[in-house]
């Protein structure tokens, strides 16, 4: 089974990823975004695109990676990564489904003044790439085809992945963390994130 957790860059896609790789056993997450920076760093620089998503190899590649690790592990599939463009989704997802691996969609939903807050809590200036995709994102994933709308606007991240994880009837490991401990495990994601 595949989650892939999609919405705006602040929404939360990524603690919310780890959190449920954190309390799901046996999952794993995979993060699409490697394979963009791998085609960057590796293709001329005349290929070079402003969106890596706009390559279709990008989608290509992720599509078949994602379909051998379904067809070779026993195990939760976890995507944080953002789509909004309905021919990519259908490219990667809807053609996933169409092969019978089962993905589980979800969008994180946050108004755009949240999204910004968000991104200037982990050091992001109003004008920083994932600030400036907001209007993009909003106005993209407001498509029929992004089902399954999680409104974050005041749930932390635990409530989010138990919100994924109770629609999924998986049950989750407890968190028996210290706040302290829960800040810490985000902060080290951040930091693995740059």
């Amino acid at each position: 089974m595949i989650i892939w957790i999609n919405g705006a860059f602040g929404s939360g896609k990524t603690q919310t990823s780890y959190e449920l790789h954190r309390r799901i056993p046996n999952s794993v997450v995979f993060d699409p975004e490697k394979t963009g920076f791998f085609i960057n760093k590796n293709i001329p620089t005349e290929l070079s695109k402003p969106d890596f998503q706009d390559h279709s190899v990008w989608r290509e590649l992720n599509y078949t990676t994602l379909k051998y690790i379904a067809s070779e592990y026993n195990g939760v599939i976890i995507v944080p990564m953002t789509i909004v463009n309905p021919q990519y989704f259908e490219e990667i997802i809807t053609k996933l489904r169409k092969d019978r691996v089962v993905v589980n969609h979800f969008v994180l939903w946050a108004s755009k003044e949240t999204l910004i807050k968000r991104l200037r809590s982990r050091g992001e200036s109003k004008h920083s790439w994932g600030a400036l995709q907001i209007e993009r994102c909003i106005e993209g994933l407001s498509n029929d085809i992004f089902k399954h709308r999680i409104e974050t606007e005041h749930m932390s991240i635990e409530r989010i992945a138990e919100t994924i994880a109770s629609m999924l009837d998986i049950r989750l490991l407890d968190d028996n963390r210290s706040k302290l401990s829960k800040r810490w495990d985000r902060i080290k994601i951040q930091i693995k994130q740059l």
